[in-house]
């Protein structure tokens, strides 16, 4: 599968695949990804982005070509990683890009001993037969570490045929997009947390 930066500072530039054990994102997922961003932060340019479930890094590298000052990305396969970290090379270059970090940890081990600074931006994309719960598990992890600015939001890429997850007390589902195969869901901080935390 051929994927491209769709826009931003690395825009047109050939991204490297990651083998077939990962799902990466589609373009036109992630074109409508950033569209969904942009529509409520108008802009990515100094923005905290995470990416869990990185695979081959293409939303991170997207949303570093678009001005995020700051993407963290985190992928369990040594592997996928590798590829993570050569398409962030591709920005290496070019003047002014903010910063990354790739991590070859699973998502709980970068939320239980890395995680160190809040994001307005988290995207989680497991492959799809991870359970609802572990995806519920780590939404509320984010929720106790504080890591989702009080306005941002989370996004979640999920099999649009398949039961949908539930959000914990603390985060509320404002949209859902679906994209072929995929459907992602938006949520946001609720507005009893945003009292407790404002």
């Amino acid at each position: 599968m051929s994927m491209r930066i769709i826009s931003g500072f690395g825009k047109s530039r050939k991204l490297f695949s990651p083998p077939s054990i990962t799902r990466p994102t589609s373009d036109r997922a992630r074109e409508g990804l950033f569209s969904s961003l942009i529509s409520t932060f108008s802009s990515i340019e100094g923005l905290h982005f995470l990416d869990l479930f990185a695979g081959s890094g293409a939303v991170g590298v997207e949303a570093l070509s678009r001005g995020a000052a700051l993407v963290e990305a985190v992928e369990s396969n040594p592997i996928s990683a590798k590829v993570c970290e050569q398409n962030f090379a591709l920005l290496n270059e070019v003047s002014g890009i903010g910063r990354y970090r790739v991590y070859n940890k699973t998502t709980f081990e970068y939320l239980n001993h890395l995680a160190s600074t809040s994001f307005e931006i988290i995207f989680i994309d497991p492959p799809y037969d991870v359970a609802n719960t572990e995806i519920e598990k780590i939404l509320k992890k984010i929720l106790t570490l504080n890591l989702l600015n009080i306005n941002g939001v989370i996004a979640i890429e999920r099999d649009g045929k398949t039961k949908n997850f539930i959000w914990p007390q603390g985060l509320s589902e404002v949209k859902v997009r679906s994209y072929g195969a995929g459907s992602i869901h938006y949520g946001v901080i609720s507005e009893p947390n945003l009292k407790k935390n404002g």
